[in-house]
């Protein structure tokens, strides 16, 4: 009788007895982070540093287009939100006011040889950040479906060519159409439509002396509508030749080198059982 009271009292000993301890100790683990935190603090002297090292490094980045400054918000420990405002330099900001007067006189020539045109509201000429655009609309330039320059407009396109000459500012051209389809043998799709007017537009300024290398031409489609294509005079107002005087030089092109290619791993001869 007593030999069975023992085997079944072996049978039943508790072998999840461990988790007690372990429940102790994450406990105390707990404990130790939470006092840990509550008595650290901010190393105001390291925070100082850091924060002169960025706006040492923020005082000497480059300023954005169009003479704006950067202001860096800065927080010291117990002080109140400073700014730090960068200053731009001056020789870079009369550098930029020399192109942008350049950029004006342009303006005021291509006013004055489309001077007809700007008046009836055919031809708008804007200044942007990045220099001048021109739109002209397409009906006093093309008939309708076609690319062909109509003679009336040739003289006056080719006078905005020669004031273009003078200058060596790169010049985009570009094509705008409304979102009517076309399906042409010709012109599959507004696409090309548009790419071929700007194209016929290059073709004229460099006729005028314009220099090919600072020329571009590039058709949108219907794909940049500066009005809705709802009603009659959106549509009129889409299709569009948009000549646009770019005032920032081409940046000269850096190379990028291919990622290092890791050498493909050998394959591994098939173990050879041992006998």
């Amino acid at each position: 009788m007593g030999r069975r009271n023992r085997k079944h009292a072996e049978e039943h000993e508790n072998l999840e007895r461990w988790l007690v301890s372990y429940a102790d100790f994450i406990t105390l683990l707990f404990a130790f982070f939470v006092v840990m935190y509550a008595i650290s603090s901010v190393n105001e002297g390291k925070y100082r540093v850091l924060s002169d090292s960025l706006v040492s490094a923020f005082r000497s980045a480059p300023i954005v287009d169009g003479g704006a400054v950067m202001v860096v918000p800065t927080r010291s420990p117990g002080s109140t939100v400073k700014q730090v405002v960068v200053k731009e330099d001056p020789k870079l900001t009369e550098a930029k006011q020399q192109q942008r007067d350049k950029m004006r006189n342009v303006a005021k020539d291509i006013f004055a040889v489309l001077a007809p045109l700007v008046q009836q509201g055919k031809v708008r000429v804007l200044e942007t950040s990045r220099g001048v655009t021109i739109e002209i609309n397409d009906s006093i330039l093309f008939s309708p479906g076609q690319a062909q320059l109509e003679q009336a407009s040739v003289r006056a396109m080719r006078a905005v060519g020669e004031v273009l000459a003078n200058t060596d500012f790169p010049i985009t051209i570009e094509g705008h159409t409304d979102n009517v389809p076309i399906r042409t043998a010709q012109f599959p799709s507004n696409w090309e439509l548009s790419a071929v007017r700007a194209t016929t537009v290059l073709r004229l300024f460099v006729e005028a002396g314009v220099i090919p290398e600072h020329l571009t031409a590039i058709g949108y489609g219907e794909t940049r509508p500066v009005e809705g294509n709802e009603s009659i005079e959106g549509r009129a107002r889409n299709r569009r030749v948009s000549i646009l005087i770019d005032s920032m030089q081409p940046e000269k092109a850096m190379p990028i080198s291919p990622p290092p290619q890791t050498p493909a791993a050998s394959p591994v001869p098939p173990a050879v059982p041992v006998r």
